[in-house]
C-alpha cells in the first residue's frame, strides 16, 4: 500500500464498511440509482433505519443525491483514496456468491421492471393526445434546431424515444433512413399510423428499450434523444447504448430541459428527471466516448406553460 495511505483513512473504510446493511445499501446503489421508499421496499426495513445509513455514508462521500420533487435518489460514488479504493474492491469480491446480495439483485430487477411499467402505463395512456401535449413544449422550433446539427440525407439515424413519429417523419422526408425506437405500442401505433397517412417512407418503428437498442454496434450514422431522456430511469446508460450503436465519427444529439424546480412537471407530464445540468450531460457524453460536446441553450419560447430552457448537446463519437 502506498506510503500516502494513513491508518486513519484504512480505519475509518473498514469501520464503514464492517456494517452488512451498509455493504448491500452500496451494492444495489452501485448498479441503480433509487429513492429512500425503492430501497426500503428491497432491503426490508424501516425509513428511520435507511436514512440512518445513507446519512453515514452520504457524509462519508460513497453516495450522491438528488432531488426530484418531493423524493430524494441515492447513487453510488467512488471516494476517491487508497484505502477506500482497496477496501471496496475487497468488498467486491466477497459479494459474488453472497445469497443475501444475490437475492437483493432479484429484487432490484423487480423495482426496476416496476418503474419500466410505470412509464410504459403513462405514454399508452398519453398516446392519443401525446400531439397536443407536444406542442405545449414548442417542439418545432426545438426539431428544427436539433436537425440542423445534422445533415441526414442519406444517414442512417436513430431515434430514441420517438412517441408519435414527428421527428422521425421529419428526418425520413429529409432522406434518411430512421429507426424510430420507443417502448410504448401504442405511441409506436399512433406513430405509424400518422407515418402511413402521411405517406412517408424510409422509417422502421420498433418496440425497444432506450437502454438495450435492438441494434449492432456502429450500426447507425447518428442518434437522437428527443426530449426523451427525462423519461428514463437511467439517462447515461441510455447514452451509452446511442454511442454503442453509432459509428465512430456519426453524431450524437440530445435534446431536454436544463435542471429546474419546476415539480408540475413531474405530475402533470410523469417526467423522471425535471431536467438535466450541463455538468452531467457532458459527463455522461464523455462517459459514452464522445470527448467533444457542443453545448446551446435556448429560453422556453412557449407561452402557454412557464417551462425551464431547454438545451442541445451534440458531439461526434471517438474511434472505438
Amino acid at each position: 500500500m502506498d506510503e500516502s495511505v494513513i491508518p486513519s483513512d484504512i480505519q475509518k473504510a473498514f469501520k464503514i464498511l464492517a456494517d452488512p446493511t451498509r455493504v448491500r445499501l452500496l451494492a444495489l446503489l452501485q448498479r441503480e440509482e433509487l429513492s429512500v421508499q425503492e430501497i426500503m421496499g428491497i432491503l426490508g426495513l424501516a425509513q428511520s433505519r435507511v436514512s440512518s445509513h445513507l446519512k453515514i455514508l452520504r457524509e462519508s462521500d460513497l453516495v450522491a443525491d438528488r432531488r426530484q420533487g418531493t423524493y430524494s435518489f441515492y447513487r453510488f460514488q467512488r471516494r476517491q483514496g487508497e484505502a477506500w479504493d482497496e477496501a471496496w474492491n475487497l468488498v467486491e469480491r466477497c459479494l459474488t456468491e453472497d445469497p443475501q446480495i444475490q437475492r437483493d439483485r432479484k429484487l432490484l430487477e423487480q423495482v426496476l421492471e416496476q418503474r419500466a411499467h410505470r412509464s410504459r402505463s403513462y405514454f399508452d395512456e398519453v398516446a392519443p393526445e401525446w400531439d397536443s401535449i407536444r406542442r405545449i413544449f414548442n417542439d418545432d422550433a426545438l426539431r428544427a434546431r436539433a436537425v440542423s446539427r445534422l445533415v441526414p440525407s442519406g444517414q442512417k439515424v436513430v431515434e430514441l424515444g420517438t412517441g408519435t413519429g414527428v421527428l422521425a417523419m421529419e428526418l425520413a422526408r429529409l432522406g434518411a433512413q430512421v429507426i424510430a425506437v420507443d417502448h410504448s405500442s401504442r405511441m409506436l401505433e399512433a406513430a405509424r399510423s400518422k407515418g402511413g397517412a402521411s405517406g412517408v417512407s424510409g422509417i422502421e418503428w420498433k418496440e425497444a428499450d432506450a437502454c438495450d437498442l435492438p441494434l449492432g454496434d456502429a450500426e447507425a450514422d447518428a442518434a437522437f434523444a428527443h426530449m426523451a431522456l427525462r423519461y428514463l430511469p437511467d439517462p447515461p446508460r441510455a447514452l451509452g447504448e446511442m454511442a454503442r450503436v453509432t459509428r465512430p465519427g456519426g453524431t450524437l444529439v440530445v435534446i431536454d430541459f436544463v435542471e429546474n424546480d419546476a415539480e408540475w412537471m413531474a405530475v402533470e407530464f410523469g417526467v423522471q428527471w425535471l431536467g438535466f445540468s450541463r455538468k452531467d450531460v457532458v459527463g455522461w457524453f464523455h462517459a459514452a466516448g464522445v470527448p467533444d460536446v457542443h453545448w446551446d441553450t435556448f429560453d422556453s419560447e412557449s407561452a402557454d406553460k412557464n417551462l425551464p430552457a431547454t438545451f442541445i448537446a451534440s458531439g461526434k463519437v471517438f474511434q472505438k
